[in-house]
C-alpha cells in the first residue's frame, strides 16, 4: 500500500528562493547611478537657477532702495530750501542749456560751447537745520535771529567763484573766476545786488551782490532803522543788518553732485572741518548717498505766470554685475514744503 506524505502549503521552490538571493546585477547598479545622477544634476541645476534668480532680485531690491532714498535727500532738500542755486536760469549767448544739468557714466558728450557734461543740484540750507544743537539755526551764521541779510562780496564765504569745487555755469570748469564771481557765468563781479530783480539780465535774480547788498551806499535799507535801536544808517554801507558787524552771514549750499560714479551730497555744518580756527563757508560734510549712478539729470522748470520754479530729477542706478538697471523720476516744487 502506498503512502504519501502530507505537502507543506507554505514551502517554497528553489528555484524562485535562489532567484530572490541573487540580488541586482552590475549593469543594474550602473543604470541606477546613472539615473541618479541625472536627477541629481537636474535638481542641482534648478537650485542654481533659484539661488541666481534670488540674488538678481537682492540686487535689484538694493539698486531700488539706494536710488529711492538718495531721491527722497534730494527731494526734501528742495522742498525746505528758500532759495534754489543750481542749475540757473539759461543764460544768452552761450552755446549750452544752463537749465538742464546732466551727467552719465560713460560721459557723454557736452553740448556746444561746453568741454564737459555736469550734473548738479544746489539749494540753500533748511533754517530749520541745528546740527550743532544750540537753538540758532545753523544758516543764521551770526546768530542774530535773522537769515542771509549780511552777505559778503563772496556770497558762500568759500574763497572761490560760484560754489567751491563746483562747476557753477556748466561751461566745464570749476572755480575758474574771480572769488567774488559768485554766479561765475562771466567777468563781471558784483553785479546783481539783492533787490527782487535780474540787474544783470542773466535770468537769475539777486545771486551776485556786493558787500552792500542793496547797492543803495547805506547801512541796510536808506532811511530806515534796520535793527530797531532807534538810530538810522548808522555804520558802514557793507553793514548790511545794522548790527556792527559786516559780511558776517553767508549763503549755505546744500549740494548735489556725481564724483566717479558716486552721488554725492555736500551739508554745510556750523562747525570747524577744515582745521583753520573759523568757520566759514568752507566748512561742510560730505558723503555718498548711492554709489553705481549712471545717469543723474536735473532741469529746472521755469515759473508760469508768477507760479513756483519747479524740478525735474531723474536718477539710474546700474548694477556693474548683472547690468540691471533701476530708475527714478520725479518733479518737486522748490520750497514746496516750507
Amino acid at each position: 500500500m502506498e503512502t504519501f506524505a502530507p505537502s507543506n502549503p507554505w514551502s517554497v521552490p528553489m528555484t524562485n528562493a535562489t532567484n530572490q538571493a541573487r540580488g541586482f546585477t552590475l549593469v543594474e547598479i550602473l543604470l541606477s547611478l546613472a539615473i541618479g545622477a541625472i536627477l541629481l544634476t537636474a535638481l542641482a541645476d534648478v537650485v542654481a537657477q533659484s539661488l541666481h534668480a534670488g540674488d538678481r532680485i537682492q540686487r535689484q531690491q538694493q539698486l531700488a532702495s539706494e536710488a529711492r532714498f538718495a531721491l527722497r535727500r534730494m527731494v526734501n532738500a528742495v522742498g525746505v530750501t528758500p532759495r534754489l542755486l543750481l542749475p540757473s536760469p539759461d543764460l544768452p549767448g552761450t552755446g549750452w542749456s544752463e537749465h538742464i544739468r546732466e551727467q552719465t557714466i560713460p560721459p557723454s558728450a557736452p553740448e556746444s560751447g561746453s568741454v564737459w557734461a555736469s550734473a548738479v543740484l544746489a539749494v540753500t540750507l533748511s533754517h530749520s537745520v541745528d546740527l550743532d544743537g544750540n537753538g540758532i539755526p545753523d544758516a543764521d551764521n551770526d546768530g542774530d535771529g535773522r537769515i542771509d541779510e549780511d552777505l559778503p562780496d563772496d556770497i558762500h564765504l568759500d574763497y572761490a567763484s560760484g560754489i567751491k569745487g563746483i562747476d557753477d555755469d556748466g561751461d566745464g570748469y570749476v572755480d575758474e573766476a574771480h572769488s567774488h564771481n559768485d554766479d561765475e557765468f562771466e567777468a563781471l563781479n558784483n553785479e546783481d545786488w539783492v533787490n527782487g530783480q535780474d540787474d544783470d539780465a542773466d535770468g537769475s535774480i539777486d545771486e551776485d551782490p556786493s558787500s552792500d547788498m542793496n547797492a543803495d551806499g547805506c547801512p541796510g535799507i536808506c532811511g530806515v532803522d534796520d535793527d530797531g535801536d532807534g538810530s538810522v544808517d548808522e555804520g558802514s554801507d557793507t553793514d548790511d543788518d545794522e548790527d556792527g558787524g559786516t559780511q558776517e552771514d553767508w549763503l549755505d549750499p546744500v549740494v548735489f553732485h556725481l564724483v566717479a560714479g558716486e552721488l554725492v551730497e555736500r551739508t554745510p555744518v556750523p562747525w570747524d572741518t577744515t582745521a583753520d580756527s573759523v568757520v566759514d563757508g568752507r566748512d561742510y560734510v560730505a558723503s555718498t548717498i548711492a554709489e553705481n549712478v549712471t545717469r543723474f539729470r536735473v532741469e529746472r522748470i521755469p515759473p508760469i505766470d508768477g507760479g513756483p520754479v519747479q524740478i525735474d530729477l531723474t536718477l539710474v542706478l546700474t548694477d556693474p554685475l548683472t547690468g540691471q538697471t533701476f530708475s527714478l523720476q520725479t518733479r518737486v516744487r522748490v520750497g514746496g514744503a516750507l
